[in-house]
């Protein structure tokens, strides 16, 4: 398939820039793959659709304050730096993202207060940098610091300045390992109570890691996908959570993928059995369609941008037709998109 084949018109008009007013209270489209039927609902209704021995996979990972702003030494210049990874700890060197791009160069001093700056010391790519942050204390003193002064890396579509409520509400109620830069959004969409429902049920609620970089997100800019390079992301499954998603495949039971960067992840790591195996590092798994998924029989997933690799993975997962036509529905029916939007079950 063609980048062009998952070209839409954007739907700005139903772009959210606010979370809605209750996590679990966004619209929830059932998307059924065998019958082509499609389902309204809320996502508190995801409960009904879930029995004992089923699992769904969460995404653990944790949004930290990534966005940094700043002006260039001298002429003082507004310069906006996401810190995309920490490379070394001892130089205190990172991956980032600088915004305009074209206004930074090796050499660049930049200054962000509060005592902390950094040096751009090398070009990674056309939009990335290798920054050394100086800041006077050590580095648990620096990544204080980082948390104090850092914003909430909202996507460059919500085009406003973050608020207290994002802190909250960029945020799963799961979050519990910190390396993100961006929110795995499917999963934003559970409360408290709609969790303690599902284990009530019996449901399994399984634990991965997979560090959400900015790769995701930026739209496949080559008409043939199979030359797109993701951009390697971090990715952590123990054995304690391959065991219990093995054993719902060994019985037939639902196993859901909450999120594409879920998916991404237990994909990344399948044994010759088609099981899922412990897995500690990087991966730049890119599913696009046709693709012969492994673990997940299910997947819970937010409406996405067109071109992006976030819904040509969806497609694999549901097939094109269907999912073309589920998203012309949503336009239809003033579903809400992208990270603040509304979700889709597919089954």
């Amino acid at each position: 398939m063609r980048t062009s084949d998952f070209n839409f018109e954007n739907p700005f008009n139903l772009l959210a820039k606010f979370p809605s007013n209750e996590r679990d209270e966004s619209k929830l489209m059932i998307i059924h793959k065998n019958d082509k039927k499609i389902e309204h609902k809320l996502f508190k209704d995801l409960h009904y659709y879930f029995n004992e021995g089923d699992s769904i996979i969460l995404n653990n990972t944790k949004v930290f304050p990534a966005r940094l702003l700043g002006n260039k030494e001298k002429t003082e210049a507004k310069i906006e730096v996401f810190l995309l990874r920490e490379l070394d700890k001892e130089d205190r060197t990172w991956d980032v993202l600088v915004d305009p791009a074209r206004k930074v160069r090796v050499g660049n001093k930049l200054n962000f207060g509060y005592g902390l700056s950094g040096e751009v010391i090398d070009n990674t790519t056309s939009r990335g940098r290798i920054l050394q942050l100086n800041f006077n204390g050590d580095h648990n003193d620096l990544i204080k610091k980082i948390k104090e002064i850092g914003k909430t890396p909202l996507p460059k579509y919500i085009n406003r300045d973050p608020e207290e409520i994002d802190k909250k509400r960029y945020q799963t109620v799961y979050a519990k390992k910190e390396g993100s830069v961006a929110a795995p959004t499917a999963g934003l969409h559970f409360s408290k109570h709609l969790l303690k429902k599902l284990e009530i049920k019996g449901v399994n609620l399984v634990e991965i890691t997979l560090h959400l970089g900015l790769g995701s997100f930026i739209p496949v800019e080559v008409e043939d996908i199979s030359k797109h390079k993701m951009d390697s992301e971090k990715c952590l499954i123990d054995k304690k959570s391959c065991d219990i998603i093995n054993k719902t495949i060994k019985n037939k039971k639902r196993v859901c993928a909450v999120g594409t960067s879920s998916m991404r992840a237990i994909e990344s790591s399948i044994s010759s059995e088609r099981n899922l195996n412990p897995f500690f590092g990087w991966t730049n798994k890119f599913i696009f369609p046709p693709y012969n998924f492994s673990i997940a029989n299910s997947m819970i997933t937010n409406f996405h941008m067109p071109k992006s690799t976030l819904i040509m993975m969806t497609a694999a997962f549901t097939g094109f037709s269907l999912l073309m036509k589920a998203y012309k529905i949503a336009i239809q029916k003033k579903y809400r998109f992208y990270s603040y939007g509304d979700v889709m079950l597919i089954l």
